[in-house]
C-alpha cells in the first residue's frame, strides 16, 4: 500500500464517511435498539470503530494523548481482553447514553485528531503505523456490513414492517450448471508478494491437495429451497447433523430466517421491505446446518474452503468483480444469477457461501503479538468458514482468500448455498 500521509488521510475519510452514510437513514431511536445478543446497536458500531483508532493508533502516537472519555473505553471495547474490561455484549442496547448524536461528536473528535497525527508523522513513523491504520480501515468495513445485518434484524421485529432503503430486486436466474476442476496440489492463502492487505487468518500461503471436484455455477435459489421444504426437508432427520436437527426442534425451524407464512404465501423480510418470496432470488439467511441438510437432500455436498478458493482463483478476477453484487450496488439484497456465462456466477457478493470447513489456522499460522493478535486467532473454535462476500459487503473488502466465519447455527448473516460434488 502507498504510505504517504495524503493517501492515508484520503482513504481514512472515505471509510469513515461511508459508515455515516449507512447510518444516515436511521433515526436516533433506530440506532439504540439491540434486538438480540448477537447484534449490536448502530450507534455502538459507529463508536466501536472509532474506539479502535483511538486505542490502537492515537493512544501510542499522539503527543499528550488523553482519552476522549474514560468510560468509552469500557463501553466500546468489544472483546480485547488485553486492553481492559468491557461492557457485556448482550446489554449494549440498554445504554441510552451516549446517544447517536453524542457518538457523532466522538467520531468527529477522533477524526480530527487522526488527521492531525497523519499530517505530523515523519516517513519512518508513518511507515511503522500504516499497517495498523490499514487494519482499522478493514475493521471498520467489517462493521459497516454488520451494521446493515444488525439493523435488518431490528427492523424485522417491527410490525410496521419498515424498510431501510431501496426497492425490490428482480430478474431471472438461468438453470444450474456445473464447473469441473482437476484438483491436484494447489496454493491456498493470500499472495503477500503484491503488498495488498490481508487479515492474519489468510496466511501463510500453503499447498493443499484437492481430489477432482465440481462446483455449481450459481447459488441455490428460493424456488429450489421451496422444493426442499415441500419434500419435508425440515421434517426428515436423515438430512441433518444431530446438532442441527436439535435446533430444528428446539427453535422451530421450518423455513429460512426472515421467512413468514401468511394465508398460504411465504413472505421474506429484506432491507428494502417485506414481500412475497421470489423464487428467482438466491436463498439467504440459512445456517450451516440448513445448508448442509439441503446439500444432503440434493445428493450433493458443500465445498471445502480450499475448493472454493481454488475455483475462484481460476476465474478472471476483473470479470467476476465487475459483476459482483456488493454494497456499492445498493441493492441491499442478493440478486438473481442471470443466464449462464460459461464460468462461475455470483463468485463475489450476493451471499456469503457456507463451506464444509471448520475455521482453523492454516499450517504454520501464529496470531500476531499483542492486542491485535486477539482479532482472529482466538475464535478458531466452533466456527465454520464462509467465502465470497454478500450484498452488504463494502467494495474493496473482498478477495478470493478472504475467510469469514460464523457458528454453524447462525442465521442472521446474509448466508447462502453453493453445491459441490466429486467429479
Amino acid at each position: 500500500m502507498n504510505i504517504d500521509a495524503e493517501t492515508l488521510t484520503t482513504r481514512y475519510d472515505q471509510v469513515r464517511s461511508y459508515t455515516e452514510d449507512l447510518a444516515a437513514p436511521l433515526s436516533a431511536e433506530d440506532q439504540t435498539v439491540q434486538s438480540m445478543p448477537d447484534t449490536s446497536p448502530t450507534k455502538w458500531h459507529r463508536a466501536h470503530v472509532t474506539w479502535f483508532f483511538e486505542t490502537f493508533v492515537l493512544a501510542g502516537h499522539e503527543p499528550d494523548f488523553a482519552k476522549f472519555h474514560d468510560e468509552y473505553w469500557f463501553l466500546f471495547n468489544s472483546y480485547y481482553e488485553s486492553v481492559g474490561p468491557r461492557y457485556a455484549r448482550p446489554m449494549r442496547g440498554v445504554i441510552s447514553r451516549p446517544g447517536a448524536k453524542d457518538v457523532g461528536v466522538y467520531r468527529d473528535n477522533v477524526d480530527g485528531r487522526m488527521r492531525d497525527l497523519l499530517g505530523r508523522l515523519d516517513d519512518g513513523a508513518l511507515s511503522e503505523l500504516a499497517p495498523t491504520i490499514e487494519l482499522g480501515f478493514h475493521h471498520e468495513q467489517q462493521h459497516q456490513e454488520l451494521l446493515l445485518m444488525d439493523i435488518k434484524h431490528v427492523l424485522s421485529l417491527n410490525p410496521l414492517q419498515p424498510s431501510y432503503a431501496g426497492g425490490p430486486v428482480g430478474g431471472a436466474t438461468g438453470p444450474l450448471g456445473w464447473r469441473e476442476y482437476e484438483g491436484g496440489l494447489v496454493e491456498i492463502g493470500h499472495q503477500t508478494s503484491g503488498g495488498d492487505f490481508c487479515f492474519d487468518n489468510e496466511l501463510p500461503l500453503h499447498q493443499e491437495f484437492l481430489a477432482p471436484y465440481r462446483l455449481a455455477d450459481r447459488l441455490v435459489t428460493n424456488g429450489e429451497w421451496l422444493a426442499f421444504m415441500a419434500d419435508g426437508g425440515y421434517s426428515r432427520s436423515e438430512f441433518w447433523f444431530s446438532d442441527g436437527w436439535s435446533r430444528v426442534g428446539t427453535d422451530g425451524w421450518r423455513a429460512p430466517f426472515y421467512w413468514t407464512e401468511r394465508d398460504g404465501v411465504w413472505l421474506e423480510h429484506t432491507l428494502t421491505g417485506t414481500r412475497p418470496v421470489d423464487p428467482e432470488l438466491p436463498v439467504c439467511h440459512v445456517s450451516h446446518y440448513e445448508a448442509d441438510a439441503y446439500a444432503a437432500w440434493a445428493g450433493k455436498r458443500l465445498p471445502t474452503e480450499a475448493e472454493w478458493e481454488h475455483a475462484a482463483q481460476l476465474e478472471d478476477q476483473s470479470t467476476v468483480m465487475a459483476s459482483a453484487n456488493l454494497a456499492d450496488r445498493r441493492a441491499w439484497h442478493p440478486r438473481p444469477a442471470g443466464p449462464a456465462t460459461g464460468g462461475l456466477r455470483q463468485v463475489f457478493g450476493d451471499c456469503w457461501e457456507w463451506t464444509t470447513s471448520a475455521y482453523l489456522g492454516y499450517p504454520g499460522y501464529h496470531p500476531p503479538s499483542g492486542a491485535i493478535g486477539e482479532y482472529n486467532g482466538k475464535f478458531m473454535s466452533g466456527q465454520m468458514v464462509l467465502r465470497g462476500g454478500c450484498a452488504l459487503t463494502p467494495p474493496g473488502h473482498i478477495r478470493s482468500s478472504y475467510r469469514n466465519f460464523f457458528p454453524p447455527g447462525a442465521r442472521w448473516p446474509v448466508t447462502g448455498v453453493r453445491l459441490a460434488d466429486a467429479r
